[in-house]
């Protein structure tokens, strides 16, 4: 694990089940939009009993940032106190929506790096060499 100014850092994807297991009010926030979640597929929290906060960074199809993604994630939530995990498709927009949460009051908040499907692959293909997909973590698709 990293630690880096305004957040709590960098974690893998497998730090980031581990603490989604070991930890019961450790949350995942998936950042990613819309239609990533339906045609790419949401990591799948149910054999530890959780469930996946949904919350896009930025708002489909213009990709601007949600100004009210902070509000928004606060009211899934709820009263819960402990780390928040966020997650996008490669761990740039994660990190994003992680430092603007630390800055609203929640956390401690980590970024997954890698997200999850990652970086591209020689063949410009993502999920095979980094990220959630690749890790072999579990997870599902409509």
């Amino acid at each position: 694990m990293s630690k880096t100014g305004s957040y709590a850092g960098d974690v893998t994807p497998q730090a980031a089940w581990e603490a989604l297991n070991k930890d019961s009010s450790a949350r995942l926030v998936d950042v990613r939009t819309q239609p990533e979640w339906s045609f790419v597929g949401l990591p799948d929290l149910s054999r530890i009993a959780k469930k996946v906060i949904l919350a896009s960074w930025q708002v489909y199809p213009t990709m601007a940032i949600d100004p009210d993604f902070a509000t928004k994630v606060k009211a899934q939530l709820g009263d819960s106190a402990g780390p928040v995990y966020f997650l996008c498709r490669s761990g740039a927009r994660s990190r994003a929506a992680a430092i603007a949460m630390t800055e609203a009051g929640i956390g401690p908040c980590f970024n997954v790096s890698g997200g999850f499907e990652g970086d591209k692959d020689a063949s410009s293909h993502r999920g095979r060499t980094t990220g959630w997909k690749a890790a072999d973590l579990p997870w599902v698709q409509d």
